[in-house]
């Protein structure tokens, strides 16, 4: 770490920035209401809000969203004429999936092998507190130099579009000059990473019927039609030989000039077990940042335990469509829904119904913003070249805010690297992740003030 004023407040700020982790991380805020109190959301929104007016934050609200959660937004004022940055983070946090898989308890933060672990530790609830220590740090050595607007999302990992939507009906509330999304990740711990491009999504549900009901596969079965093995069919046409996603009419995507990504270091990263192969064809970064991909989420059909010998009548899968930059979502869920129809065989009846989407995102990494990040990383890792990864992963909100704010610059940063295992169980994060991303929040802050 480099003994820049910065990064010795940021150091001497550690032990309460990770009692505030730990208190943010026992709040069980998945914003699946179902599943999970409301009331634990809403402990972790006024958390941040109460957080945000402690630290001179002014108009601190909680934003009802349409989709019935609450975003947290501050504004805290800068010099005159100063320049105005947002910083999003988002509060709601994954299911914790089996709570037995976890070696301590998720939603309790604790420190084992220099890593702190719990729900939400690194996505998105460390964010938060990077937000806060960039922002403490550089009150500690002689102010906050721009307006600062802080979004917390309460509904990001649901997808469910609540603060898209809120920001489209209240445009004037999130402008600003640049944009800090806290939700991305270094390509690797110690490697400072700018997430530049953005995969988008498009979800299709699909239903095939057969029969008016089910039959028995030894009266009936070779001349029955059976909706399972025709669902199994369709879904097997999305894929070439190599496993390479095969939609019809859809564009394979551009290559990717960025960040090398190689085999090795993605087999190790994706735990991909020995003597498997993985699919596709051009570079890892090509595949996972640049192409289009198709993954089959789930399918409703008998579990095994317990089936019958039937000819199945009906069947249901969930299909997921990552687009790359460039695709649109909406054209991409269309022809996706067009394929899947002209593949489905035996005249089975067939629908394929869209259930959400975002949009594809892509940065102009030559722009202001990224050289004043650029500088910052520097110091805060010493000896690193701030690098450009694309993310496989959507969020949304970003195409909504560029959409919004086409004169923004849009930079993602966070502390999602491989190592924290976000979405699954044992996530954890790196503190020394946090010190360095904080550090770097701080100085850009101050070389996009000056720049």
């Amino acid at each position: 770490m480099s003994s820049h004023p910065v990064a010795e407040t940021v150091a001497s700020l550690l032990p309460r920035a990770k009692a505030e982790l730990a208190e943010l991380v026992a709040f069980k805020s998945v914003a699946d209401f179902a599943q999970f109190p409301r009331s634990e959301s809403e402990g972790a929104a006024n958390w941040v809000a109460d957080a945000l007016r402690a630290e001179g934050f002014t108009d601190v609200a909680l934003l009802d969203t349409p989709d019935g959660t609450q975003s947290v937004y501050g504004f805290l004022p800068g010099p005159e004429g100063a320049k105005t940055v947002l910083l999003y983070a988002h509060y709601d946090v994954q299911p914790p999936l089996d709570e037995t898989g976890w070696t301590t308890p998720p939603f309790e933060l604790t420190e084992r092998d220099g890593r702190w672990y719990g729900r939400g530790a690194a996505d998105c609830k460390g964010g938060v507190i990077m937000h806060l220590l960039a922002l403490r740090a550089l009150k500690a050595n002689g102010g906050v130099p721009v307006n600062v607007k802080v979004i917390a999302e309460g509904s990001e990992e649901q997808g469910t579009g609540g603060l898209e939507r809120y920001a489209e009906q209240h445009p004037e509330l999130l402008t600003a000059d640049a944009i800090v999304i806290g939700d991305s990740g270094n390509f690797r711990v110690g490697l400072p990473t700018v997430t530049t491009t953005l995969r988008g999504m498009a979800m299709v549900r699909v239903q095939v019927d057969t029969l008016a009901g089910n039959l028995h596969s030894g009266q009936f079965g070779g001349a029955a039609p059976d909706a399972l093995g025709a669902l199994i069919r369709v879904l097997d046409s999305l894929r070439a030989e190599d496993g390479s996603t095969t939609v019809d009419g859809l564009e394979q995507g551009a290559g990717w000039d960025g960040l090398d990504y190689t085999e090795e270091q993605f087999r190790t990263d994706a735990k991909v077990l020995d003597g498997v192969a993985l699919i596709g064809g051009g570079s890892v970064a090509d595949r996972i940042w640049a192409r289009p991909a198709v993954t089959v989420l789930g399918i409703d059909c008998p579990p095994v335990v317990g089936a019958t010998p039937s000819v199945q009548a009906s069947a249901r899968a969930l299909v997921s469509l990552r687009v790359p930059p460039g695709v649109d979502a909406g054209e991409a869920a269309k022809l996706l829904q067009a394929h899947i129809e002209a593949h489905t065989p035996w005249g089975a009846r067939v629908s394929a119904e869209q259930i959400g989407q975002g949009q594809p995102f892509s940065a102009d990494p030559s722009s202001p913003a990224y050289r004043a990040m650029a500088d910052a990383m520097a110091v805060a890792y010493p000896g690193e070249t701030m690098q450009y990864a694309g993310q496989g992963g959507s969020i949304p909100l970003c195409n909504t805010l560029a959409t919004l704010y086409p004169d923004a610059e849009i930079l993602l940063i966070g502390l999602s690297e491989p190592e924290a295992q976000i979405h699954a169980v044992n996530e954890s994060v790196s503190p020394e992740e946090l010190e360095r991303l904080s550090v770097a929040e701080a100085l850009f802050l101050t070389n996009y003030a000056a720049g």
